[in-house]
């Protein structure tokens, strides 16, 4: 059973990452080494050069094109605002913009009570808006939000205060600690929490849903 279950994780952890690793440490981590070691423009050069290769290499091998020009207008807007403001820190100015932008836009979901969670889900698996709606489905969704709008907060507010103590190297070491690992965590969590609410909640699982299942319900079993 335990096999099976982590299995399970396993699976839905992968269903829903990426896998797009190298492009996230390779270009800032370039950029922070050639900074040190030689000059700025060297290292906007080195982490646009990068970057370039692994979108050739994505497209290339038939991945989808999305992920390879925005992983490299990614490189190139950062590489942008630190060359204008002639300062390495703000290579990672772009990335703390979207977090604060992502935390509005979790914040706003909740208030609107349409939580980002279950938003997500529904974009991810398919499921019917209105099972994430029910009375009995939507508070596993919008507690699970609430997490996500803590832990980035968190995050956010640890990578402001080294962008205004300029710290390049501590803002990379942040955003790669904090930035991978840190998903997988959330994603795992999600799912593992989210379930056992769901269950708590006893609220139908989606075959149920779709299928008018009349109560007692068996609920939701696999995925979140």
């Amino acid at each position: 059973m335990k096999v099976s279950k982590n299995k399970e994780l396993l699976e839905e952890l992968t269903s829903v990452m990426s896998g797009k690793t190298l492009d996230a440490i390779l270009p800032p981590l370039l950029f922070v080494l050639l900074n040190n070691l030689l000059s700025l423009n060297y290292a906007i050069i080195g982490a646009l050069g990068v970057a370039t290769i692994l979108g050739i290499y994505r497209i290339s091998k038939k991945q989808k094109i999305f992920y390879a020009i925005t992983g490299w207008f990614g490189v190139a807007m950062a590489g942008g605002f630190a060359f204008l403001a002639n300062n390495a820190t703000n290579f990672f100015l772009p990335g703390i913009i979207s977090n604060v932008v992502f935390i509005t836009a979790i914040f706003i979901s909740i208030v609107i009570g349409r939580p980002m969670a279950a938003l997500a889900s529904h974009l991810t698996r398919g499921w019917s808006l209105q099972w994430f709606w029910r009375d009995d489905i939507k508070p596993a969704y919008r507690e699970v939000t609430w997490m996500w709008l803590l832990l980035i907060l968190m995050r956010t507010l640890l990578q402001i205060y080294l962008y205004t103590q300029e710290s390049v190297v501590e803002l990379f070491w942040v955003n790669i600690l904090l930035g991978l690992p840190f998903t997988i965590f959330i994603l795992l969590f999600s799912y593992i929490y989210g379930l056992w609410r769901l269950k708590q909640l006893k609220g139908p699982g989606i075959e149920e849903y779709m299928t008018q299942k009349q109560p007692p319900y068996k609920g939701q079993t696999r995925g979140f």
